[in-house]
């Protein structure tokens, strides 16, 4: 049954203002995060291995994993903008301290440090476009905030390319300057947001709330699935582009085409998405990015695989905006980041253990990778489907709009 609810150009012109300027400073803080794009290239050019320098990129995918969890707490417990402040400030000393490093164990360590502390900002900004707009009412918020993100990310790297031509140096400057930039913005025009006293919560409470609340749990599940299926665009798809006879460039063009697909149909798609309750459309979206890499099982060429990235990218549309809005609409207030975390939490550990295990099932029968991608893509709907007979939790609190020298929100 279709909700009556604002049409998306409604709803994204009815967005307060710090949501435009956070939506904003996030398109500036993406369009600059250029170091993780080309950080094996340096690693390279610096003489390391190829097995050093995909060892140093993999201790970035755990300060990535951290960075939920703990971007999380420090949301709730100090702000939102503070953990966005402290994340961007945090990330550009880091690259500037990273840029300096000689030895492989201190690049080790301060790329785990700039996987923490660059994404650390995200169950932030997630619990922040939460506490400024209405319960229902959030998927055109998320929407423009991927927006910024992917339009950002689509942009940078080209520059990125051009600064690492001259000096890999300019690439971790740019990235720290953009972060700064990010920051200032923060602190300058964002308001606090919701902040919890440690003496308002028991110890433990946000631990057992998250345990205890099977629809949310449910939620995570099909999440570390779905995140399973939809890392292997970066792992094993690669290795069928080239099974398949095609070269680097093909693979780069298919690429291409998820990215161009999500800046060119997202809002449109989410004009109808939102419309609809939330569990069927992130269902529909599960089974669309399983669909769209099963179909890899007899797609051998450049129109067949371009046909599957659309399908999977079309689940991916459909999917992760309204994903963003449903776990907003389900947190407690004041769990709001760390259930934006803990969601992070499982793309995190997917993108920790998909490749290899996925790089593994592949070698065995590629065929029976791409089938189990597409029995997972069904199971996490089904996951999200089972808990149906608990409706949607929205709460029915206005959003917190707060100034942004207002005092901190206790």
């Amino acid at each position: 049954m279709v909700n009556d609810r604002p049409t998306l150009r409604q709803g994204i012109r009815a967005l307060p203002r710090p949501v435009w300027i956070l939506c904003a400073g996030t398109f500036v803080n993406r369009f600059g995060s250029f170091v993780a794009v080309f950080l094996v290239l340096y690693l390279r050019d610096r003489g390391y291995s190829i097995a050093e320098s995909g060892l140093v990129v993999s201790f970035y995918g755990i300060g990535n994993v951290v960075a939920a969890a703990v971007g999380g707490w420090v949301a709730d417990r100090f702000g939102r903008r503070n953990a966005l402040a402290l994340s961007m400030f945090g990330s550009a000393a880091t690259l500037l301290l990273l840029s300096q490093a000689a030895s492989l164990p201190l690049i080790i360590v301060l790329t785990t440090l700039a996987g923490l502390t660059g994404e650390m900002y995200r169950p932030a900004a997630a619990a922040l476009i939460t506490d400024l707009t209405p319960a229902g009412e959030r998927i055109p918020a998320f929407a423009l905030n991927r927006l910024a993100i992917n339009a950002g990310f689509a942009a940078g790297p080209a520059v990125a390319g051009l600064l690492a031509e001259h000096s890999f140096f300019l690439l971790f400057l740019g990235d720290a300057l953009t972060s700064v930039a990010f920051g200032v913005i923060c602190l300058a025009a964002l308001p606090e947001g919701v902040r919890v006293r440690r003496e308002d919560e028991r110890r433990g409470e946000a631990i057992r709330t998250v345990f205890h609340d099977r629809l949310f749990l449910f939620f995570l599940i099909s999440s570390v699935l779905g995140a399973f299926v939809y890392f292997q665009s970066q792992t094993t798809f690669p290795l069928h582009v080239k099974a398949s006879g095609l070269s680097e460039a093909d693979y780069g063009l298919l690429i291409s085409l998820n990215g161009l697909a999500i800046v060119l149909l997202e809002l449109p798609l989410v004009s109808i998405t939102q419309r609809f309750p939330y569990r069927p459309v992130l269902a529909l979206g599960s089974v669309l990015v399983g669909l769209g890499f099963a179909l890899n099982a007899v797609a051998n060429n450049l129109p067949e695989l371009a046909f599957t990235v659309l399908v999977w990218t079309l689940g991916e549309i459909v999917y992760a905006p309204v994903a963003s809005a449903y776990v907003g609409d389900i947190a407690p207030e004041h769990l709001r980041g760390r259930y934006q975390g803990a969601w992070g939490l499982t793309w995190g550990l997917a993108f920790v253990f998909a490749p290899a295990l996925g790089a593994a099932i592949f070698a065995w029968s590629p065929d029976g990778l791409w089938l189990a991608c597409g029995l997972l893509g069904l199971l996490a709907a089904l996951l999200l489907l089972e808990a149906r007979s608990q409706p949607d939790r929205r709460a029915s609190a206005q959003p917190v709009v707060l100034s942004p020298r207002s005092p901190d929100r206790e």
